[in-house]
């Protein structure tokens, strides 16, 4: 009862309005392959003016990472507000109630103290069997695709390709006889030709209704719209594309894997290679490398200008000063550094993430912090800055509230983030503090088999370019016994 209190005032001394006597809405803007390839986020080459200004009005967290670097399970983690390794759920088919079928997801939470939540897009992971979790919000989920094309020879002539099957859940066990898209097209259409100019207009009406709502109910709302670009294939209209020169488009400054790094932590190939014209093997020249960042440089500044739609009409509405705001990334993107592309890895690239939280009087304008955020803390914090109680959940809560962070951004709640992805039999752990990152690779089974280790030093060496395990063994024991503290990881289910 003392934080709700102490919550209330704050809004209440800071706005000077009634509003902040009601619970506030909360509008979860979710992005699909979003790295901190953003203005506000120090890239010069990115063109993202919309979300540059979301990030002027709360606090953006420049040391955020994701629990695993894949989407479902990257999902799952923000949803339950657990990680990877206490759920067991760490594929892309994995379901979610076949696991855990009492587990309650932040929208549940809150749909139990009155809010209406409603999700758009790409919330949970739909595809590859799998089927998101219709059960978490209260009406029927508005999905539409994630991979798309309008040009008729992306897809052989109108063909079902490899993704497009994968994400609809079509001929799952003959995806290897169907034909791969392009991994790029540009045509000339509206922002609506692509699924996430339908999904921002969706979230608009979604909000005037919800303004509608509110203003005869009292019924606050928790809406989750999430956005599929710059996931590949990189559709995007023509204008988009042409915002950006190709040829100033920087590539990978570090384009070898780690020296001494253990083979279980590399990557080839994966992906990257579904889509035509990336050769079978998914070794990329440089022409086709720019190609590749232009289309992601682009789809990021398209994804950008439908976020801008919603925004603005969160303001236009008169709904941005009693609604808190989250801009997420699922999980980061490799765009050829260490030779690698795409994301399923524990390195820098793939795991860091661009977090933003905007509270109407607790969070101050234009704030930066170094405080390490993982995706889990996301669902405590929300609990803690809608005034709700501490959740007590079936499933356990790993993450930790960032209210304190979001109040005074020198405050310290944690000085690690912890992720994980698994690779064969194998699951690597790790450790992100400031300067280091420890993994530690084992096969959880079997104690007999070898375990391999990996360390990084981001102020010596930014680009990995070095496993420095063995020549910093007292750094490795110091996060050695930091990882050494969590629960042993359950099994993949």
């Amino acid at each position: 009862m003392k934080r709700i209190l102490i919550f209330s005032t704050i809004l209440f001394l800071s706005s000077g309005e009634l509003h902040a006597l009601s619970k506030p809405n909360v509008l979860l803007l979710l992005v699909d392959d979003l790295k901190p390839a953003m203005g506000c986020y120090g890239d010069k080459h990115a063109i993202t003016p919309h979300m540059d200004t979301l990030s002027k009005r709360g606090v953006r967290f420049n040391l955020a990472y994701c629990n695993q670097a894949v989407c479902a399970p990257s999902r799952f983690t923000l949803m339950l507000g657990a990680h990877s390794t206490s759920t067991g759920l760490y594929g892309l088919g994995s379901h979610l109630r076949q696991v855990m079928p009492n587990a309650v997801t932040m929208s549940q939470y809150f749909s139990q103290f009155g809010y209406r939540a409603e999700s758009l897009g790409k919330v949970f992971h739909i595809g590859h069997g799998n089927l998101g979790d219709p059960q978490a919000f209260e009406v029927p989920h508005f999905h539409d695709k994630v991979i798309e094309y309008l040009v008729p020879e992306s897809t052989d002539g109108g063909k079902l390709t490899r993704e497009e099957a994968l994400f609809t859940n079509q001929k799952l066990g003959q995806i290897r006889s169907l034909p791969r898209g392009a991994a790029f097209e540009a045509p000339v259409v509206n922002d609506e030709g692509y699924a996430d100019g339908r999904v921002a207009n969706e979230t608009i009406k979604r909000l005037k209704a919800a303004k509608e709502r509110r203003a005869k109910e009292d019924t606050p709302f928790f809406i989750a719209a999430g956005f599929v670009r710059p996931h590949l294939p990189f559709s995007a209209p023509k204008r988009y594309w042409d915002m950006h020169d190709s040829a100033k488009l920087p590539l990978a400054d570090n384009k070898s894997f780690p020296k001494n790094a253990p083979r279980v932590a590399l990557k080839s190939g994966g992906e990257i290679s579904a889509f035509k014209p990336v050769p079978p093997g998914g070794k990329i020249e440089d022409d086709l490398a720019r190609k590749l960042i232009h289309g992601y440089y682009a789809s990021t500044t398209y994804v950008d200008a439908q976020i801008g739609k919603v925004t603005r009409a969160l303001e236009r509405l008169g709904l941005a000063e009693n609604t808190i705001v989250v801009l997420w990334g699922d999980h980061g993107w490799h765009l050829g550094d260490l030779s690698i592309w795409t994301k399923h890895t524990n390195f820098e690239q793939a795991n860091r993430i661009p977090i933003m939280i905007i509270a109407p009087g607790v969070t101050k304008k234009g704030v930066t912090t170094k405080q390490l955020a993982e995706t889990v803390d996301i669902f405590p914090t929300l609990a803690e800055l809608a005034g709700l109680p501490e959740p007590k959940v079936p499933q356990s809560i790993d993450g930790v509230s960032l209210v304190p962070v979001l109040i005074d951004p020198l405050a310290r709640v944690r000085d690690h983030a912890f992720h994980a992805y698994p690779r064969g039999r194998r699951l690597g752990r790790a450790i992100r503090t400031e300067r280091y990152r420890f993994v530690e690779w084992k096969n959880h089974s079997d104690a007999t088999l070898p375990v391999d280790y990996e360390l990084y030093d981001y102020e010596a060496d930014p680009w990995e370019t070095q496993n420095h395990y063995a020549a910093k063994p007292d750094v490795a024991k110091k996060l050695k016994a930091i990882l050494d503290k969590y629960p042993a990881p359950k099994t993949r289910k």
